[in-house]
C-alpha cells in the first residue's frame, strides 16, 4: 500500500512542472522597458523559455526604436488569486531593458508624374 501511495504522489508531483508562454503585459517607451507575464497555479512549478521570451521582448524593443532586449533583475511572483489564506494563482513578471539604438531607414518622398 505504501508503494502505491508513494508512486501516486511522485506521479502527481511530476505533472506539476509546466512551461508557460510569457506575454507582453506592459511597455514603457521613454525608459525602454518591457514587462512580460505568465500565470502559475497553486502546486505548479511553472517556468518559461528564456530564448523565446527574449525574442518577443526584442521585437517589442525594436518596435520602439531600440536594437535588442536584455533581462533585467529576477522574475517577480505576485499573488493574483487568493482563496482564504492560500494563494491559488500567481502572476510571474519578467522585466526586460531595451538597449542600443536602431536607426530607422530614411524615408524619401518623391513625386511621380
Amino acid at each position: 500500500m505504501k508503494r502505491v501511495c508513494v508512486s501516486g504522489l511522485l506521479l502527481l508531483l511530476a505533472g506539476c512542472n509546466v512551461t508557460r508562454q510569457a506575454e507582453v503585459s506592459r511597455v514603457d517607451v521613454p525608459q525602454g522597458l518591457v514587462w512580460m507575464t505568465f500565470g502559475e497555479a497553486m502546486l505548479q512549478d511553472a517556468h518559461y523559455d528564456s530564448y523565446v521570451t527574449n525574442g518577443v521582448a526584442t521585437r517589442e524593443c525594436q518596435a520602439m526604436g531600440y536594437n535588442t532586449a536584455m533581462a533585467y533583475g529576477q522574475p517577480v511572483k505576485t499573488c493574483s488569486l487568493i482563496g482564504g489564506s492560500l494563494c491559488l494563482n500567481k502572476k510571474v513578471t519578467i522585466q526586460y531593458q531595451c538597449q542600443g539604438y536602431a536607426p530607422q531607414p530614411a524615408i524619401t518622398t518623391s513625386a511621380y508624374y
